[in-house]
């Protein structure tokens, strides 16, 4: 196939498309391995990776968020400020009587679905409806969900569908961004029947995510804060708002930095993951998150999803901001050390490490030798190989400050067990 992410061939003919990928499907999930017809990839490994999350073909994806509380999420989302445009460019299908809009966060939680009362209800019978959790792991496959699972614009046809109540459908989906730092937001979906496998429909949500990353890109402004955290070099963050100041124990700090990593919200179990790994118990994570409400009060945390009412800058956050317009150094000031250096909660260790290796990669690269010496003369800095070797290939052969840092790396080349590298083999050959 010319192009992976489309569901058909040109000229295929989709009724027998659709017997063959039913065939393939169903031997599929009762577990034979005869050869059958050639399935995309991206559809196999999407199957894979169902099978392993639901109890089979049959599971319906569940209702997380209703009423109040779908109401004030989504009010919030950062989706809500580009609805106007996905109703502007996709508005035409959903009232045509034969397609669904639907727009989900970054969770596969779908937050607005959009078309004729008659299709609305035929969505009803699969769980397709606001509120509803649509990625692989509740839904199996389907554009929306395996479009965040791969990040990618993608369609999913028919009995592509891992779950049978969905393979009268077919749908494409492609991803949206924060433009300001990357983060997956969500995706935006058209789902109808077989005539949507055609090229023309990915163009369409494909250039209708692009719209709105472009609409985001130029709308951003610096946000008002009312508070901050600094979390960065110590093992218990401290939180300012209007005013107070709250040094938190290490498991409210964890729960905290969690919370600020993930400012769409997150659910008791989502945390519990970023608390305990697999090992999280719902009970201990919801007895946590209720002191840390008490301590905080409801003003500042919410629940369903758990997330921060307020605008809070996390210094960690302050860092990446500063790393993504270039500036090094003055991240590398903001950088009071390694987020919570002594946490093991597993969220916040991966978010320790994305930090980290975002501002060494920058240092790597910088041919500034201020930011450099500054890293090499801290604590969390001191014993970096590779940002010695950097600093020393800046160093002029006359520098006075070059032999100090080559005996430095032949040092701590020793202690990591590492030969002299070829430039300093020679030098500590003379020195002998």
């Amino acid at each position: 196939m010319a192009n992976p992410w489309l569901a058909l061939d040109a000229g295929a003919d989709p009724v027998e498309r659709i017997r063959q990928v039913g065939r393939a499907h169903e031997r599929f999930v009762t577990g034979e391995t005869s050869a059958g017809p050639p399935i995309r990839s991206v559809v196999a490994d999407s199957w894979r990776r169902s099978a392993v999350a639901l109890p089979g073909p049959d599971a319906t994806a569940p209702i997380e968020l209703s009423d109040a509380d779908l109401e004030s999420y989504r009010a919030a989302h950062p989706l809500a400020r580009v609805l106007p445009i996905f109703r502007d460019l996709l508005g035409g299908l959903a009232e045509d009587g034969e397609h669904l809009m639907a727009v989900c966060d970054a969770y596969g939680r779908l937050l607005w679905v959009e078309g004729t009362a008659k299709v609305l209800r035929g969505a009803e019978q699969m769980n397709f409806v606001p509120g509803a959790r649509w990625d692989e792991a509740h839904a199996g496959t389907n554009a929306p969900g395996t479009s965040l699972a791969i990040d990618h614009p993608l369609q999913i046809f028919a009995t592509e569908h891992f779950s049978r109540s969905v393979q009268r459908w077919t749908c494409a989906a492609a991803p949206i961004h924060d433009p300001a730092t990357g983060r997956l937001l969500g995706a935006i979906d058209v789902t109808g029947g077989d005539h949507l496998a055609n090229p023309h429909s990915l163009a369409l949500v494909r250039a209708t995510a692009l719209a709105a990353e472009a609409y985001l890109r130029g709308s951003l402004t610096p946000a008002p804060t009312a508070g901050s955290v600094a979390a960065l070099g110590r093992n218990e963050a401290v939180l300012t708002f209007e005013g107070r100041r709250w040094r938190l124990g290490r498991r409210h700090s964890e729960l905290l930095v969690l919370l600020l990593a993930h400012p769409e919200g997150s659910t008791g179990d989502e945390l519990g993951v970023g608390l305990y790994g697999d090992d999280a118990s719902p009970v201990t994570v919801r007895a946590e998150l209720s002191r840390l409400r008490r301590t905080l009060g409801p003003e500042l945390i919410e629940a369903r999803p758990y997330r921060l009412r307020a605008e809070v800058e996390p210094d960690f956050r302050t860092v990446v901001r500063l790393l993504e317009h270039g500036r090094v150094a003055a991240a590398l000031e903001a950088y009071g050390g390694p987020l919570l250096p002594f946490s093991d909660a597993p969220g916040v260790v991966r978010l320790r490490r994305l930090v980290d290796d975002r501002l060494r990669a920058a240092l790597l690269n910088t041919r500034d030798r201020g930011p450099l010496q500054t890293w090499l003369h801290s604590p969390w800095g001191a014993d970096d190989l590779q940002v010695w070797e950097a600093y020393a290939r800046l160093l002029a052969p006359a520098d006075p400050a070059r032999p100090l840092a080559h005996a430095r790396i032949h040092e701590l080349r020793a202690e990591y067990g590492l030969r002299p590298s070829a430039s300093e083999a020679p030098r500590m050959a003379r020195r002998s």
